[in-house]
């Protein structure tokens, strides 16, 4: 049997890490069996959805490289088939107008309270073929009286739903509109849809999904519920806890792969291993090792995981997301070379590309401040004479390369009698604004022998004039 699953959102809301995650479980199950991986908007709740939600969803999956083989689909464009398939349902039976109104649902519904009975639609026009002037008529699914549901769950293993316990539920509304759990069966029965992997939410419903597909005649899917991701507190996840857009994080400077990595191991592991390349999660995964129990979302473990694969990646990949953080700053960089070398200079000092952006913006525009606490301990009197001593020897390199700046200030260091420390914390100061930067021989040689001067003589006045 060759594999075909399905993610499919709804636009009610925006992509977040919830939903990212049950998309990747789904398409490395695809990819790891040689299989299909289908992209379907289920977009028929008119009211909620939105076309911003849509666009998060197409921009979040394009961001994460998690490629569809087949869609997006959108439910809203796939009307006459259902209504087809609600017109042969109704000619064989499998299906009925309900005619009952809303007060006469809640009245129902009380009595069954009253009586501590579970409340649950009676089944009054199950066996009724009259049409009831004046009432707009919703169709239901005749659901089996008798009988079981066994669902073997790949995640929670085997679940039992007595047929008893289902009511007869909606799948057109009196507006002519089908409903959710409808279009769901008719789409996976349409699409060949084999492993439906999601969230636990919904496996109360995948009882009376099982009976629609049986009633249409076609073999019901195999099915894992996966568990949520909670907050680090326990509690269900929310936007204080990282249930933002998928997009966010994009923003944020974290590195696709880095937040797959992280996602895949919500629930999931393949032995000690943490950092996972996209290959080897598609080598390793199988939705059967996903843990039944709760995962909580830790927002440092991401950081950490980021930062790995942030020292792992392409440079090319690190430079391109530098310029688009350090264009967030409002400075636009076409320099390829100075952004790969800078970014390769900054793997390692940086958990986020935004934090190597915010860090690395010396580079790429003049400071307009020292940070005053450097200023004062660094440039100093006494820091006058080897500053100015190392511009005139940077002036007389011949090759501009971080090798020759090194042999420049550690002479310099020599003729001082100080520490490296002693000359490049001046100079690093100089050119930086600040105490922090990669090895200074490597962020002299990326400013360039014009920027360099020009800011060791910057400090220099700044020296003489410490207050302007």
């Amino acid at each position: 049997m060759s594999v075909v699953t399905r993610f499919a959102p709804s636009p009610t809301g925006l992509l977040h890490i919830g939903g990212v995650r049950t998309a990747l479980f789904s398409w490395l199950y695809a990819r790891h069996h040689g299989g299909k991986f289908i992209l379907r908007i289920e977009d028929t709740d008119r009211e909620r959805s939105t076309e911003q939600a849509v666009q998060v969803i197409l921009d979040g999956m394009h961001w994460l490289e998690l490629t569809a083989d087949e869609g997006p689909y959108f439910q809203t464009q796939r009307y006459d088939r259902y209504r087809a398939v609600l017109a042969q349902m109704l000619e064989q039976g499998t299906a009925y107008r309900c005619y009952c109104t809303k007060e006469e649902l809640e009245e129902r519904r009380a009595q069954q309270l009253a009586r501590k009975e579970k409340p649950r639609y009676d089944g009054h026009c199950r066996e009724l073929h009259v049409v009831r002037a004046g009432v707009a008529p919703v169709v239901r699914f005749k659901n089996p009286l008798d009988g079981a549901v066994i669902v073997e769950d790949q995640v929670h293993g085997r679940v039992v739903f007595e047929n008893t316990e289902l009511d007869d539920l909606i799948i057109e509304r009196s507006d002519g509109n089908p409903t959710y759990n409808f279009c769901v069966v008719v789409d996976d029965m349409d699409m060949g849809v084999t492993h439906v992997i999601r969230g636990d939410d919904h496996l109360n419903n995948t009882p009376r999904q099982m009976n629609m597909l049986l009633a249409l005649g076609a073999t019901p899917p195999v099915y894992a519920h996966v568990p949520m991701i909670l907050g680090p507190d326990g509690a269900k996840l929310s936007k204080r806890h990282g249930a933002v857009s998928v997009l966010q994080y994009q923003e944020e400077g974290y590195l696709p792969d880095a937040l797959l990595n992280y996602l895949v191991r919500l629930g999931w592991s393949h032995g000690d291993q943490e950092v996972f390349t996209r290959e080897e999660m598609i080598a390793a995964f199988d939705i059967k090792d996903v843990n039944k129990a709760a995962s909580a979302f830790n927002p440092e473990k991401l950081l950490w995981l980021n930062q790995q694969h942030m020292m792992r990646a392409p440079v090319g990949t690190l430079a391109a997301g530098l310029r688009t953080q350090i264009a967030a700053l409002g400075t636009a960089v076409e320099d390829e070379r100075l952004l790969e070398g800078v970014a390769n200079a900054q793997r390692e000092r940086a958990r986020t590309l935004k934090e190597m952006a915010q860090n690395s913006l010396f580079f790429f525009r003049e400071f307009e401040h020292y940070d005053e606490k450097a200023a004062r301990k660094h440039l100093t009197a006494d820091a006058a004479p080897v500053l100015r001593t190392l511009a005139e020897r940077l002036d007389a390199i011949g090759e501009w390369n971080a090798g020759a700046i090194h042999e420049v200030i550690s002479a310099v260091a020599l003729r001082y009698d100080l520490s490296l420390g002693k000359v490049a914390q001046p100079l690093r100061v100089a050119v930086a604004g600040g105490a922090v930067s990669p090895p200074i021989d490597i962020t002299v040689a990326l400013l360039g022998h014009r920027k360099t001067s020009a800011r060791i003589e910057r400090a220099l006045r700044w020296m003489q004039s410490p207050s302007s």
